[in-house]
């Protein structure tokens, strides 16, 4: 039996008339940093507190640099006793120039007391203050977690291996830090050239200046040898 129902005709003529925007462009060119690790070097600090976790990011982290084009002889691992001694390696690290970025792994679990809070909020800003201090780019692949479960589901299981999005995200920005860079001192060229305009401007004028100078002397050398002239013709007169 059909159903002649108003109703039912309605919701398909507004599913039929259903319009799906795609996604506004945005209104400026951005600029990105690629997923090319090829001639960079990275160094991981890897802490050996919840190895259980930490080693399986640690593996995943690796591979990750070497899908991305990376030689297994630019990746420095260094080791540490727990999260609480990351941020110290990795500045250190930093501080030497070395490498395009470092990536820090380490697995934090809620215990019965405040400690994990203290820890976790020491080692993010640890890490965030040698970012901002020494320019080099810093991957958080520190998991915090409350339970081992969500920690094992983020370290290759449900939630994927945040050991692996942290290698990435380190080959994206050592990439976009060095376009930046490259970027400002393209600029900077520009504006040193422009301000060298003026300069330009001011030769130009002084070689306007000494081409008048050298005319006025011209002129001097012609009426002094006009008088030298004239005057050996009135010696030989005389």
């Amino acid at each position: 039996m059909k159903n002649n129902s108003p109703h039912r005709d309605t919701e398909k003529s507004s599913k039929n008339n259903l319009v799906v925007e795609g996604v506004p462009e945005p209104a400026v060119s951005a600029l990105e940093g690629s997923l090319n690790a090829s001639g960079r070097r990275f160094a991981i600090v890897a802490s050996r507190f919840n190895s259980f976790i930490t080693e399986r990011l640690l593996f995943s982290a690796v591979d990750g640099l070497t899908h991305s084009g990376a030689s297994r002889d630019d990746i420095d691992l260094v080791r540490v006793p727990g999260a609480f001694e990351i941020p110290l390696a990795a500045r250190k690290l930093a501080e030497t120039k070395k490498y395009d970025a470092i990536i820090c792994l380490g697995c934090l679990l809620r215990g019965d007391t405040a400690h994990y809070d203290v820890i976790v909020n020491e080692v993010t800003r640890g890490i965030g203050q040698s970012v901002q201090e020494t320019g080099v780019p810093h991957a958080f692949g520190v998991l915090t977690c409350e339970t081992l479960e969500q920690a094992i589901d983020r370290a290759g299981l449900k939630m994927g291996n945040k050991g692996f999005e942290a290698a990435l995200a380190a080959v994206e920005m050592a990439s976009l830090t060095e376009a930046i860079s490259g970027q400002a001192q393209g600029r900077l060229r520009k504006a040193v050239g422009e301000k060298q305009v003026p300069r330009s401007a001011r030769n130009d004028k002084g070689v306007g200046r000494n081409d008048k100078a050298k005319k006025r002397n011209g002129k001097v050398k012609k009426m002094n040898d006009r008088s030298n002239r004239a005057a050996t013709k009135t010696k030989r007169r005389k």
